[in-house]
């Protein structure tokens, strides 16, 4: 895309202790991405490290954004995890407080409030001299006004949406400085919606595409791309956050030749 706005891609982390796919994730989206997400044992299951995959992406040469929960942490992991991200480099994190775990319980020591005061102070100690300060970004949901001490983050991701006008509105309803990142994630198939669905309320898919891709699985590839596009075209935000999910060669050939 041009005009400054950035495609931020997310990956899928690995579940084994083994980084091939990872790899093969990033290496194929690089052209088209801007800057990759990595989630946080996101769904509630094991994943390798999110900082640890952040720092593959500095290794291949691409910019990373570790995504930290504050459902698994307490403060003294937390300041674990930011050493850590300063060790390797790492130097964006977009803080949530993550799904319902598979196992165990939440720590309930943490909110993504205080992982922000935290991160905000760390650079400022003598463990980190001569760090930078860390970017920390939040997220928004679209059926509730974003919080006032969110303004203290340095970037927002709306929740994935499959409607630019639903985007819109939030915007007009949230007004911000913020750099903001629409959450577009390809459909992959009809039953993809169903569970999409089942798991997050809020989200409103369009029968239209669960039709279009029940027939033809590459529409929900089309559809995305159409849809980042239209974002783009509004000037309302400064990028998406794009969830491709298995699709992902599809979406990085399709986007390749739109930059073209």
């Amino acid at each position: 895309m041009t005009d400054g706005f950035r495609i931020i891609c997310e990956i899928e982390p690995p579940t084994r202790p083994d980084l091939t796919h990872a790899r093969h994730q990033i290496g194929v989206l690089t052209p088209v991405s801007d800057a990759f997400l990595i989630p946080d044992n996101h769904i509630g299951r094991a994943t390798v490290s999110s900082i640890a995959v952040a720092n593959e992406v500095r290794a291949m040469g691409g910019a990373s954004i570790a995504c930290v929960n504050s459902r698994d942490r307490n403060l003294l992991g937390f300041r674990r995890d930011l050493l850590t991200a300063a060790a390797y480099g790492v130097d964006q994190f977009l803080f949530v407080q993550g799904d319902k775990p598979s196992v165990g319980d939440r720590t309930g020591e943490l909110t993504v409030r205080t992982m922000i005061e935290e991160a905000r102070a760390a650079t400022g100690q003598d463990a980190f001299a001569g760090v930078a300060p860390f970017r920390l970004g939040v997220t928004a949901g679209h059926r509730r006004r974003m919080a006032a001490w969110k303004q203290t983050a340095d970037f927002v991701f709306v929740q994935v949406g499959y409607s630019v006008e639903a985007f819109l509105r939030w915007r007009e309803a949230n007004p911000t400085d913020l750099p903001v990142y629409a959450g577009v994630m390809v459909l992959a198939s009809a039953g993809m919606a169903t569970r999409l669905r089942a798991s997050i309320p809020d989200i409103d898919i369009p029968d239209e595409l669960v039709h279009r891709v029940s027939d033809e699985p590459a529409a929900g590839v089309d559809a995305a791309c159409e849809q980042i596009r239209a974002l783009r075209d509004t000037g309302a935000f400064a990028g998406v956050h794009l969830v491709p999910v298995s699709r992902f060669r599809e979406v990085a050939a399709r986007l390749e030749r739109e930059r073209r």
